[in-house]
């Protein structure tokens, strides 16, 4: 009969063969693999040749004494080299108090000897479970990690921060469309950094040698906003005291960039749409005719859609603008982006206390990128040189405290440890009770920074 093949693997470390013996018996008849060394040194040696998942590891060597030390010299010695390797310690009575220390130091857990079998295997059960969700991860980190890399290696990201998938995969479109010269419409929230992903739209683009120029079309009178683009001469309007070049012309051999498009008036929008269709252009006040060859991004966070039936935007000007869109997701949606934002904003000013960082992650952030930037900017400021603390982020309490409201469906961070903690640390038995897959689980505890629940 064909055996199924056991890749569970367990490490035992104890200077008794017997115990060796007995220990691996009793592993191989629940399908796990059992590795025996009789020497701490014997241990390490194998940690570096095999792949392990737990180790169960005596805790005296030296027949002439019971202290107890070659043992707390060999849990050191595994936690520096394999830190996140879980560890059960096989104690006599005598080394109960150390056994305990060695626990509050990192061990996942002890057991007496004479050991109970149906105990130590539950135990083992449940550390392979952690140690599987810590390899998957382990391995989604490094995937991502991968990921930004490459990205960064094959783009100019203008020094852009991130680590969330989607991020990831917005950033990878703009950065593909880049070197074409089609008009893109970047759409999402305000804050959440829309001029950045033009700017690096720019920086890879077949015009990135020329000007990037910006305007803002919400922050300009409507009687401006046309001067601003196209241009005025002297005189065309009131202050208008010498001839001045739009930013069409200041644009021109590179990038554009309107942000809050929406905000343009009708009649900006059909000269507008005049300069895309023929790169042809009049002055405020002028009636000659300029050329100006410029790759226009725009932006906003309007459903252009919904002002097109309002009749306030045009809708050919829409589909001229619209080529191909870049959204870019509120900050609630790509948590994995949170803390390492508000390092880089803190910039080794200040630290973050474990509470400061739950209340970051509870917290949805309406104002996205630029509230998370503001919020950390004034912590730093008032902390001292202390850790920052969750009052000094000084974030509206109701949604700090209240963070399943930012999504009905996703547990909370409490949900997540309470379903663990029923579930002994069994992974696939807490996702079952939160009517989850345990990949989906996985993904939450990393988000959580619950890689190995307590």
């Amino acid at each position: 009969m064909c055996r199924k093949k056991m890749t569970r693997t367990v490490l035992i470390i104890d200077d008794n063969p017997a115990v060796g013996e007995a220990l691996s018996l009793a592993l191989s008849l629940h399908e796990i693999r059992a590795l025996v060394a009789l020497t701490p040194d014997e241990g390490l040696a194998l940690l570096q040749r095999e792949a392990v998942d737990v180790v169960i590891q005596d805790m005296n060597f030296t027949a002439d004494t019971t202290s107890g030390e070659e043992g707390v010299a060999l849990f050191r010695a595994i936690r520096e080299r394999h830190p996140d390797l879980p560890l059960i310690l096989l104690t006599a009575w005598t080394h109960l108090e150390t056994a305990v220390e060695l626990v509050k130091a990192g061990a996942a857990d002890y057991l007496a000897k004479p050991w109970d079998d149906n105990k130590l295997l539950a135990t083992v059960e449940n550390l392979l479970e952690l140690s599987e969700s810590t390899r998957e991860v382990n391995r989604s980190r490094r995937e991502r990690r991968q990921r930004r890399e490459q990205l960064q290696r094959k783009y100019e990201l203008d020094g852009l921060v991130f680590a969330s998938e989607a991020m990831a995969r917005t950033l990878d479109l703009a950065c593909q469309i880049a070197r074409s010269d089609v008009p893109v419409l970047i759409t999402g929230p305000n804050g959440t950094g829309k001029e950045r992903i033009a700017a690096i739209v720019h920086a890879n683009s077949a015009v990135k040698r020329g000007p990037f120029v910006a305007v803002n079309c919400g922050a300009l009178p409507g009687e401006l906003i046309e001067a601003e683009l196209f241009g005025a001469e002297a005189g065309a309007y009131t202050g208008a005291n010498k001839a001045r070049e739009g930013r069409f012309e200041l644009a021109d051999g590179g990038t554009l960039f309107l942000d809050e498009i929406g905000n343009l008036p009708l009649p900006g929008q059909m000269k507008l749409l005049r300069v895309l269709e023929t790169g042809q252009f009049e002055r405020l006040g002028s009636g000659k005719t300029r050329q100006a060859k410029v790759r226009v991004l725009s932006a906003t966070n309007a459903d252009l859609k919904a002002m097109i039936q309002a009749g306030t935007f045009r809708e050919d000007l829409y589909y001229r603008l619209n080529v191909i869109e870049v959204n870019l997701p509120p900050l609630a949606e790509r948590n994995d982006d949170i803390l390492p934002l508000a390092e880089f904003f803190l910039d080794g000013r200040a630290e973050l206390g474990d509470a400061a960082r739950d209340a970051l992650l509870a917290y949805p952030w309406p104002g996205n990128v630029r509230e998370l930037k503001n919020a950390i900017e004034r912590a730093a400021l008032l902390a001292g040189g202390r850790p920052i603390s969750p009052e000094l982020l000084n974030l509206p309490q109701h949604a700090a405290t209240a963070p399943a409201a930012r999504n009905l469906d996703e547990p909370s961070r409490e949900a997540v440890e309470n379903a663990l903690h029923k579930a002994d640390g069994v992974v696939s038995r807490a996702a079952q009770s939160l009517g989850l897959s345990r990949q989906a689980l996985y993904r939450r505890m990393e988000r959580y920074g619950l890689a190995t629940p307590a």
